[in-house]
């Protein structure tokens, strides 16, 4: 198969999608539907992809284009999940979705809680849920690739957050920044709700 990886060329993904025999494009820049169309893809996957994916190769890939999110959706969707699961005291997680026209908004195909300790830092938190997304994609390709997963639409509430977001916090994360100890940011949270 076909596959359009968007995100880094460093991701585990790749190399796991190159060991099952599927033959792998890796970009990160922005993408257009014509650049889409000229590539003969079957599929696309996206992890850690830093823009936005426009209607028009949704469209393309109807149920052939999906998003690994390091959070459990609908819980932090957009920009940095992980930081904003310890500061707004939300369930922490992966979550496998359909791209759909709305940010990492999309039916849920697989999904999975992960504990953390209060001794894990942004870094390690961030390690233990790209390790869990990616063991998840490994065991889960099979029946994506062939359609015989069943998506769920995600359901209402969550919260959603942009990059600028994070600037009025970035206190919290000084002088360590991503060595600071979750349990910092989970003290916050208990402080302020």
């Amino acid at each position: 198969m076909n596959v359009l990886f968007l995100g880094s060329p460093k991701s585990s993904i790749v190399s796991f999608l190159r060991d099952q025999g599927e033959s792998v494009v890796v970009y990160e820049e922005k993408i257009d539907a014509d650049f889409v169309a000229s590539g003969s893809f079957e599929f696309i996957v996206s992890f850690g992809y830093r823009h936005i994916i426009k209607k028009d190769i949704i469209d393309l890939f109807s149920l052939k284009i999906i998003n690994l999110h390091i959070s459990y959706l609908p819980w932090n969707r957009g920009a940095d999940p992980n930081f904003w699961s310890f500061v707004e005291n939300t369930p922490k997680g992966v979550t496998i979705h359909l791209v759909d026209e709305g940010l990492d908004s999309g039916a849920i195909l697989f999904q999975k809680e992960v504990q953390m300790s209060s001794e894990d830092t942004l870094r390690t938190s961030y390690e233990k849920l790209v390790s869990e997304i990616c063991a998840m994609f490994s065991a889960k390709w099979p029946l994506i690739k062939s359609g015989q997963c069943q998506p769920r639409p995600q359901v209402m509430g969550g919260s959603f957050h942009r990059t600028q977001d994070r600037k009025s916090l970035e206190f919290l994360l000084e002088p360590k920044q991503f060595d600071t100890p979750v349990g910092n940011l989970e003290n916050y949270s208990r402080s302020n709700s």
